[in-house]
């Protein structure tokens, strides 16, 4: 990631934006998932996007909130992952 961007990010007043929905467009950055017998395969799979509502921040980091299949997530997601943020 381009420095000045990171450190852009850093400078906003993140606390205009809690609890508002926001769009993380990512780096490079993968995942991976693993099977439900120990046999399986793990899948890798490249992540783009996350979306939630922002919760927290910190010098170096967002934390958002996602619901996914009925389920809570809290998303940590470190400035120098970011490639882009949009904000509802």
């Amino acid at each position: 990631m381009n420095e000045n961007i990171s450190n852009g990010m850093r400078k906003l007043d993140w606390s205009l934006f809690l609890d508002r929905t926001i769009n993380v467009t990512m780096n490079e950055n993968y995942g991976v998932v693993y099977g439900d017998k120990k046999d399986d395969s793990p899948v890798f799979y490249e992540i783009v996007f996350k979306t939630g509502k922002l919760i927290d921040y910190f010098d170096d980091a967002l934390l958002i909130e996602a619901i996914r299949e009925k389920q809570t997530y809290k998303i940590f997601i470190p400035f120098s992952s970011i490639k882009c943020v949009e904000i509802f």
